[in-house]
């Protein structure tokens, strides 16, 4: 899901309460517009999934309230349909689950390929996009890097989200109309760094870590994790199973004898 569309969202969804208040009595309004504000209207979880160095998934759960259908139907179809087409140019697919919720997953073979399908599918602008102020104050990105050791890849990913142009969406104790999260699980344990003021502090579930992201702040993740490089223990075996025959046929098979 591209964060600008949250802004979008919320605007659509003003706009549609706008136009019924000449309809509604203003305590009716206002009980109205309360419980939309101060109740998540979507829940959205991005999670980055390292099966080994060669392969991994880009997974995004999106549910969305029926609050927010009821207002913005229309839009929210269209928005649907966009993310449907951006996880198919990058090889992804899209699964409903219902009319409120769905799973995009993005596939990737190595950090350089995470870090470009994820900037092509967040980053990714259109016309519309460019006509709020809010939106252009908003900035995302994932750096991912690998350094192969042969048997073991040393990864290195950051993830900065600058949000504090949507400070509006909280209210004092934190409550906001979007909760949103990022995970990243790997098949063993991850160091996360504790290097900025910026820095949000994740939750530990066996090898994965979740930051709750807050909206109207800048949210910055820097972790460091290790990976099995499936090539290289491929190639030792290959070795090894080499060096085995060679040693069987020269030390329990005679030689052979010539005519």
């Amino acid at each position: 899901m591209n964060v600008f569309t949250l802004i979008k969202i919320r605007s659509q969804l003003m706009k549609s309460v706008s136009l019924a208040i000449i309809k509604i009595k203003p305590i009716v309004f206002m009980v109205m517009l309360s419980s939309l504000l101060l109740s998540g209207c979507m829940k959205y979880d991005l999670g980055v999934n390292f099966n080994s160095t060669n392969n991994g998934e880009l997974v995004q759960h999106i549910q969305l309230s029926e609050k927010i259908t009821i207002f913005s139907s229309d839009y929210l179809s269209q928005w649907l349909k966009t993310l449907e087409n951006r996880a198919r140019t990058l090889a992804g697919s899209i699964e409903r689950v219902s009319p409120t919720e769905i799973i995009v997953k993005i596939p990737f073979t190595s950090a350089k390929e995470l870090q470009e399908k994820f900037t092509g599918f967040f980053n990714t602008r259109t016309s519309e996009d460019s006509d709020g102020s809010e939106i252009s104050n908003i900035t995302s990105t994932l750096v991912a890097e690998d350094t192969n050791f042969f048997l073991l890849s040393r990864n290195h990913l950051v993830y900065d989200l600058d949000l504090r142009s949507l400070a509006m969406l909280t209210t004092k104790d934190d409550s906001s109309i979007v909760n949103l999260d990022f995970s990243l699980q790997t098949p063993w344990g991850i160091k996360n760094i504790d290097n900025s003021e910026n820095a949000i502090q994740p939750e530990k579930h066996d090898n994965q870590l979740i930051w709750t992201i807050k909206p109207g702040a800048i949210n910055h993740i820097d972790v460091v994790f290790w990976l099995p490089n499936f090539l290289g223990i491929g190639t030792l075996l290959i070795i090894g199973f080499v060096w085995l025959g060679l040693y069987l046929r020269y030390t329990f098979l005679p030689n052979p004898s010539i005519q």
